[in-house]
């Protein structure tokens, strides 16, 4: 009788979360920006850069020797895809696997870019795994400013205020998409308006035969806990516009509701 209460009780008990190293989103812009060979350079981008020896070695070498990783696709206000749930990876056959189901991954672009539903989104996606870890991050690529969604500052806030750190990738290659949704400087905007926490940093991508190097160089150091030597913020942040993604979405709007 007393090893059936005994057990009752394990069962009525909550399941102890496993604890890792870090908690990872990788949060990965599909927008309509983004063309379909660029969209093909992402995927086998993250999925090399995990299998590599130098990830391999960030991950085994940790504190406890474990992460748990998410990869998520998004893009306009309430644009999302999951297209890695959370999954734990402690060996080289873990990341594998990862890697193969982010490479299995192919589908069209989805509208407008909103790294404020990136943020909470992923901010919100910490609560729905069984993880606990050292630390929480959230990895933002993208090629634009935010243009949709609430203000990427106030995203940024509410994700700080709960202790995640956010991290960014730019990726600054020019075409005329970029050109006309863009902005020049958009390492400054992710510096200035949307990365944030302890030791948060920013690694830009000029051009697509930089990005697997850029990605794998990122994944090292968040995986580790370390962060490249500082850069100097282009504009203090109280000058710089972080609306100005929103901007030049409502003036090509209406410069194309103008043209006959």
């Amino acid at each position: 009788m007393r090893a059936l209460i005994a057990f009752l009780l394990c069962l009525a008990l909550p399941i102890r979360a496993e604890e890792v190293d870090v908690e990872l989103v990788l949060a990965v812009d599909v927008s309509r920006s983004m063309q379909l060979h660029e969209l093909d350079i992402q995927r086998r981008g993250y999925a090399e850069a995990l299998q590599s020896p130098e990830v391999i070695a960030a991950i085994t070498g940790g504190m406890i020797g474990t992460i748990a990783i998410s990869y998520v696709e998004w893009a306009g206000a309430g644009s999302h895809r999951v297209v890695v749930p959370w999954t734990r990876i402690a060996s080289a056959g873990d990341a594998e696997r990862v890697a193969g189901i982010i490479s299995d991954s192919f589908e069209t672009t989805l509208r407008q870019t909103s790294i404020s539903w990136a943020i909470d989104f992923s901010r919100e996606h910490f609560a729905s795994n069984d993880f606990n870890g050292l630390r929480r991050v959230i990895d933002v690529s993208g090629d634009g400013p935010n243009n949709s969604g609430t203000p990427v500052t106030s995203a940024r806030d509410r994700a700080l205020a709960q202790g995640i750190i956010i991290n960014g990738l730019p990726l600054m290659t020019r075409d005329p998409m970029s050109d006309r949704w863009g902005i020049p400087d958009l390492d400054a905007y992710y510096r200035n308006c949307v990365i944030g926490g302890p030791g948060a940093f920013v690694i830009p991508v000029h051009d697509w035969s930089e990005f697997a190097r850029a990605v794998r160089r990122k994944l090292v150091l968040e995986i580790a806990g370390h962060a490249p030597p500082a850069t100097p913020r282009l504009i203090p942040a109280a000058a710089y516009d972080c609306l100005i993604g929103e901007k030049i979405w409502r003036r090509n709007m209406q410069r194309d509701q103008m043209e006959p």
